[in-house]
């Protein structure tokens, strides 16, 4: 019997980037597998992103969520709502190659040890995204924190793959989110996504406790996805920059240790503000001074409830729902 792959998409004003992906997964070439259901959920978009999908011709269903849960939280109820054996999770500024699902699944059955699978994103050119990452450590948030990865970036690395052309497939620590092909039984083992990363970063963690596993990711070059990149975040630059440096200090207190989260995090308030500025006035872009003034606003006022949340275990839904909301991702 041919398995079932069930296909989630979060979305938040993504507009006719939407239909365009829904209708590459339509036009994909048959495999084996077969698409049980594509799920989307919707955290509350305004724009008519949601409006005449009926008539695409795919299994769809519409998980409203009324607001902002986050793209873990809302990745989390979508995949409840199916029962395929292999579940994909896609951005919605994707589009599917003809032969991307079929490669990717055959690759996934073949090979039952790997955890996830993400293919190579390409951009409209079809220049290929250096899209994945080591595990991040101190160093490489160091090394961001003091701008040295962009100042120097032949002597400090950060945690993206980028001196590797990502050519050929291999074992990676991650993938990136956009295109995020795992077994079920994976992803209900680990229990979803952790809810306190609203956005950024609760791909890595999950990429990191699959691996606990003894279930790593693969990198499969030689099926591939256009990726515009940035997503609907790109609407609200201060409250990207907000949510990802909040999801680093949140994954650093859960997977660093009391000592170095609590110096990384010291850094990263104190410091980082300040090289990011001077950065900014360097290159003379006041609209980027003025963003990183916005998200640094955004992380203060948040930070007593960021340090009185649990380390460890997940968390209630209703805490990472908050006002201000990118809700696409990279």
């Amino acid at each position: 019997m041919v398995p079932s792959l069930d296909i989630v998409i979060v979305n938040w004003n993504s507009g006719r980037q939407l239909r365009r992906c829904l209708e590459s997964i339509a036009t994909s070439a048959p495999g084996r597998y077969h698409i049980g259901r594509v799920i989307v959920s919707d955290n509350g978009s305004v724009d008519g992103s949601l409006d005449r999908l009926d008539d695409i011709g795919l299994p769809l269903a519409v998980l409203r969520n009324g607001n902002n849960l986050g793209f873990g939280a809302a990745c989390n109820r979508a995949v409840d709502m199916g029962v395929g054996r292999y579940l994909l999770l896609l951005n919605p500024d994707t589009r599917l190659e003809p032969d991307t699902l079929a490669r990717s699944v055959a690759h996934l059955a073949d090979h039952p040890e790997i955890g996830i699978l993400g293919v190579r994103l390409v951009d409209a050119a079809g220049h290929t995204h250096r899209s994945c990452a080591r595990f991040p450590h101190v160093r490489h948030f160091a090394h961001k924190v003091l701008g040295l990865d962009r100042t120097l970036p032949n002597l400090f690395h950060g945690h993206l793959m980028e001196e590797w052309d990502h050519r050929d497939s291999r074992v990676v620590d991650q993938v990136m989110g956009a295109f995020f092909l795992m077994p079920r039984a994976l992803y209900e083992q680990l229990g979803g996504f952790d809810e306190r990363f609203f956005l950024y970063f609760e791909d890595v963690d999950f990429a990191l406790r699959a691996r606990a596993l003894g279930r790593p990711c693969y990198f499969l070059a030689e099926a591939a996805a256009y990726h515009k990149g940035g997503g609907t975040s790109e609407q609200v630059k201060p409250e990207r920059i907000f949510y990802c440096l909040r999801s680093r200090i949140i994954y650093a207190r859960k997977h660093f240790g009391w000592p170095r989260a609590a110096a990384l995090t010291a850094v990263t308030i104190l410091a980082e503000p300040l090289s990011r500025l001077a950065l900014a006035a360097l290159r003379g872009s006041p609209s980027v001074v003025m963003d990183t003034l916005r998200a640094y606003r955004l992380l203060y006022g948040d930070l007593p409830r960021i340090l009185n949340t649990p380390s460890s275990g997940l968390l209630d839904a209703g805490l990472a729902s908050r006002p201000v909301r990118p809700a696409g991702r990279h």
